[in-house]
């Protein structure tokens, strides 16, 4: 049966081999994502959007774009004016149909960084206002002192000067931000952005097929469209009625999204699902393949469960310390949890699994302090990116498990490492030339240079980084990742380091997911950068991947909820910069932590410090909970990530607390068994919100409204068509009262999830919150 599925998809470039599926039949996948003019110009790849660019027949662009064709097939330099509005729309005809991608304007502003010298010989910036990459940002001397020039888009930017070799706070900045670590950025605000200045649309009434929505404002315009047909470009209004065009009948699952502007930018964007035509109101009509109804589960294979102890192995090295050394965990394990309920009964219904590919037999890398090697127990160092590690099982395990999965309304993805190979793998044996250079022009090592040399830096000296801008290499390594779609039927990847890898890289690899998927459906990829928005944001499109993992929202919903001092203001502002960046029915991941962060709980609790290293810690002292108040906070953040948009992300054990510091000791067996209450709270109340979560229509599709916060509290709202959630949390150590207004009417009837009482008094509702604690008001 065809499915219409929302993902952020299309691409360019080589066709895949074998006997894959043919074309999908309609010549976009998915819906399109919008064209974001984040500068001045920008390379439009219509390869992106159209798996054969040469079904396309006349390109119209909007007033306010300059656009050149260049010598390869529909791809286009675009060059913006100043009279480009916030939101319009580029037109692409084929034979076929009509289509619209929308075009979103993110206006800079200019700013310069000023610093007085003080006879200085080098002055550099790094922060997320230059992808944190020093080598970006060399400021000049001036006769007034070091200067450097950004153009910036409104919002909040972190950063570092780094003065002769060493990192600082900027001195003629008084602005800092904790950056959880132990220290502090300067905080540079650019412009005058607040959300309620925006235009905000809600929607209001369904009739048989159509319905209607509203805006807080009258709006200069407003865009719908239905898959990737415009169907309304309606100017000068707050109300609009939208008729849900007669092809949707036909389609099981199709969607029409909606946004508009005014002279401040523009609005919310909404999406709304339909079955046969019809507005989805019922949650009960959605399933796995509806990507916005995902609660992902993260679990290391080899710490989760050991279900078959005869292919147990450890790494016969004396210089690997036992928590650094496999454990035992395997397929077999996850399936018996499986098939024993504990993932349905939690709530989630996707399943993310570690990298499973055969790893060295050998110990690798070096801790010092205590001296320990390592064994690949994690599978981030494949010698093959085929064959399954024995460890954890065979094929027919794989096939077992994702058949269960499947069987109970769950996906599985899987966890792919294209980056790098173990220097064993045959690929670099074979191909040296394949990696890059380990070795920098200066003959320093080139290893762990996140930032500034991000497409060519090694992880170790054993694990050769793979040179993906090369086609030579990008042909065999995505034939590789198909592989894994050809023999198993998994439903996404989890990618590893994907700032570490070319674009052309994701693009073909997306290309040849959709060819042999027919996007029937497209499998959902989800990708792993630390970094700012922007950069973050340069990954997700139709050409390249779905999604990435929030890691900014997580950072300061760390400082936030763990840490008494860190207030409200810093967490809205951050989630607000991302819905701005990834929209507002993004699939970004929000995790609760994993395998590269010290444990949630650890750092709420104290007994883990912000300012300590935190892997050092987990290798010379046992860490656990702390203070009792931590299990109070982790489901704080729990909640937080099930009522925002986005997709929830578990890493395995913080639905009950374990411990832990940095790697490897965030990794420790999953604790199933002789739990304590505390424990068992933590689960339950997880698992209350994962289900409330995936039959919300609110929390699923429904539209965020900020409503009002306090250093300590902060009440929310998501609304769908009538069905409204309240969220609301209270950080104090002390009970608080929070008196908010609804604009709901006396009919409305709220319920209060966790039991707290309330009292309603016309559009007001007033409601003691004990201290550290959350409540969720939904309409019944």
């Amino acid at each position: 049966m065809k499915r219409l599925v929302f993902l952020l998809i299309p691409l360019i470039l080589a066709a895949c081999a074998g006997n894959d599926k043919t074309e999908p039949a309609d010549e976009i996948c998915g819906l399109a994502s919008p064209v974001n003019f984040s500068g001045d110009s920008l390379m439009l790849i219509l390869g992106d959007y159209f798996t054969d660019p040469s079904v396309i027949v006349q390109v119209v662009f909007p007033e306010g774009i300059r656009a050149k064709k260049t010598d390869s097939t529909g791809i286009y330099q675009l060059v913006k004016t100043p009279d480009l509005k916030p939101l319009s729309v580029i037109t692409v005809e084929t034979r076929k149909a009509t289509y619209g991608l929308l075009v979103k304007n993110f206006n800079r502003q200019s700013v310069y960084i000023v610093v007085p010298d003080k006879d200085y010989k080098d002055v550099k910036v790094r922060g997320n206002l230059n992808f944190w990459n020093a080598r970006l940002s060399k400021m000049h001397k001036t006769d007034t002192g070091w200067v450097e020039h950004f153009m910036l888009t409104p919002g909040e930017y972190q950063y570092l000067l780094v003065i002769d070799g060493k990192e600082q706070r900027d001195p003629a900045n008084p602005d800092s931000v904790d950056n959880n670590i132990g220290g502090f950025n300067s905080l540079l605000k650019v412009g005058s952005y607040k959300q309620e200045d925006l235009p905000y649309i809600h929607s209001q009434k369904i009739q048989a097929h159509s319905f209607s929505v509203e805006c807080n404002t009258p709006l200069e315009g407003i865009y719908v469209f239905w898959q990737n047909e415009l169907i309304s470009n309606a100017r000068n209004t707050r109300e609009l009625k939208i008729k849900i065009p007669h092809g949707a009948r036909d389609l099981d699952r199709s969607f029409v999204r909606i946004i508009g502007y005014d002279l401040h930018g523009f609005s919310n964007d909404m999406l709304i699902p339909l079955d046969r035509g019809r507005v989805i109101l019922d949650a009960a009509k959605l399933d796995r393949h509806d990507r916005q109804t995902m609660i992902m589960y993260f679990m290391m294979v080899d710490r989760f469960r050991d279900g078959d102890p005869s292919n147990d192995k450890k790494v016969d090295d004396p210089e690997i310390r036992p928590k650094a050394n496999y454990f035992g965990g395997d397929i077999e394990g996850i399936y018996q949890e499986l098939l024993d309920g504990y993932f349905s009964r939690l709530g989630v219904n996707t399943l993310w699994l570690s990298p499973i590919s055969q790893n060295p037999e050998g110990a690798y890398g070096l801790w010092p302090d205590p001296r320990s090697k390592f064994a690949g127990y994690h599978g981030y160092w494949p010698v093959s990116l085929t064959k399954i590690d024995y460890r954890f099982g065979t094929k027919a395990d794989l096939k077992k498990l994702i058949s269960e999965a499947h069987h109970q309304g769950m996906n599985v993805l899987l966890d792919y490492v294209a980056n790098h190979v173990h220097e064993l793998h045959p690929v670099y044996r074979q191909h040296p030339d394949w990696a890059t250079n380990l070795y920098l022009p200066d003959g320093s090592l080139n290893t762990e240079k996140w930032d500034e040399y991000r497409l060519t830096t090694w992880f170790d000296t054993f694990l050769p980084t793979l040179d993906l801008r090369r086609p030579e290499v990008v042909e065999p390594m995505t034939d590789t990742a198909l592989y894994w779609f050809r023999n198993y039927d998994l439903d996404g990847f989890r990618h590893d380091a994907t700032k570490h890898i070319d674009e052309l890289y994701w693009r073909t690899l997306t290309r040849k997911l959709k060819l042999y998927s027919g996007c029937d459906p497209m499998p959902y990829q989800i990708g792993e950068t630390y970094g700012s928005p922007e950069l973050i944001a340069s990954y997700i499109s139709s050409g390249m991947l779905d999604a990435q993992f929030d890691f900014n929202v997580y950072d300061n919903a760390l400082g936030v909820f763990a840490r008494d001092e860190e207030h409200f203001d810093r967490l809205q502002a951050m989630l607000n910069e991302s819905l701005r960046y990834y929209g507002y029915h993004n699939l970004m991941g929000n995790i609760t932590g994993n395998q590269d962060k010290a444990r949630f709980i650890s750092l709420a609790g104290g007994d883990l410090s912000f300012s300590e290293n935190a892997k050092y810690a987990g290798w010379t002292r046992d860490i656990g909970t702390g203070d009792p108040s931590s299990y109070e906070k982790l489901k704080l953040l729990h909640a937080f990530n099930m009522t925002i948009p986005g997709i929830p992300t578990i890493y395995y054990g913080d639905e009950v607390g374990i411990p832990g510091a940095n790697d490897p000791d965030n990794r420790r067996w999953m604790k199933f068994d002789n739990l304590t209450p505390k424990e068992l709270s933590v689960r339950e109340t997880v698992s209350k919100l994962a289900h409330f979560r995936r039959n919300s229509m609110p929390l699923l599709y429904g539209d965020i409204r900020f409503i009002e916060h306090t250093d300590k509290t902060w009440v929310f709202m998501r609304s769908y068509f009538g069905q409204v959630v309240y969220v609301l949390f209270n950080k104090n150590d002390q009970p608080e009262t929070l008196v908010f207004k609804t604009g709901l009417n006396g009919e409305s009837e709220l319920k209060a999830l966790m039991g707290n009482e309330f009292i309603r008094k016309q559009d007001k509702i007033e409601i003691d919150l004990p201290a550290r604690s959350f409540e969720i008001l939904y309409t019944n």
